[in-house]
């Protein structure tokens, strides 16, 4: 009976963290898209809110430019208390993308205490991240990789050369060239446009639209000046004249 009970209360419990996980996914993923970060496309399955696919377009100015890489972000029943995972889809050379597609970013990592990870307990997750912050942090990895810990041995090797040569050494610049080439395909594919130029990359809000009903602004002015006169009158009609 007790063993019956347990089962039941840790079932409920899950089915609660669920229905909680769900709530706060469907709030980021109509922030997501009433506000959209720069750079990137999101969209969702209908059929299942726990998997997000994500476009990724290259910053202009940079090796990944006029690229369009797409990746899956999988969320655990418990988020925002742990971390998604992310993979991309189609390749995409760089030091912290493993072979497999899976990237490697420390706010993607769960907040445990790890000293041999090199990292910081504040640059890892915590249930203030959201999906918003990782992308963020995604084009900020794609400027700068981190090469200290790289998920990718070869491509961290050919990024430092290339860097440290200021270009001479093109190895790494070539294999993301040809990645770029390929993810074009994809892009056309998907329907997907892929913006080239700093215009065409930064996003533009649209402004909120005037309320329909405009109020008068000077409608509060005459209520309490018309207040003072029915004043002044009641004034002059209480006999308190002079003597």
């Amino acid at each position: 009976m007790a063993a019956s009970a347990t089962r039941a209360s840790s079932s409920s419990a899950s089915t609660f963290g669920a229905s909680s996980a769900s709530r706060a996914l469907q709030l980021e993923l109509k922030g997501l898209q009433s506000e959209p970060v720069e750079g990137f496309t999101v969209t969702c399955d209908d059929n299942c809110l726990f998997k997000w696919t994500v476009g990724i377009f290259g910053p202009p100015g940079t090796l990944y430019q006029g690229g369009y890489f797409k990746a899956q972000l999988s969320f655990p029943s418990n988020y925002p208390y742990s971390p998604p995972t992310m993979k991309f889809i189609n390749t995409i050379w760089h030091p912290n993308v493993y072979e497999n597609g899976d990237l490697c970013i420390s706010i993607l990592h769960a907040p445990i205490d790890d000293p041999q990870s090199g990292e910081l307990p504040s640059e890892r997750w915590n249930p203030t991240q959201s999906v918003r912050t990782i992308l963020l942090s995604v084009i900020s990895l794609l400027n700068e990789p981190n090469t200290s810990s790289p998920a990718n041995v070869d491509a961290s090797v050919m990024f430092r050369a290339w860097r440290d040569s200021k270009g001479v050494d093109a190895r790494y610049a070539d294999r993301v060239k040809a990645d770029v080439e390929k993810s074009k395909k994809v892009a056309q594919e998907d329907g997907v446009k892929v913006p080239e130029t700093v215009e065409e990359y930064t996003v533009k809000h649209k402004k909120p639209e005037p309320d329909s009903m405009e109020i008068d602004e000077d409608y509060y002015d005459y209520e309490y000046e018309s207040d003072n006169e029915d004043d002044d009158e009641h004034d002059d009609d209480s006999g308190q004249g002079d003597d």
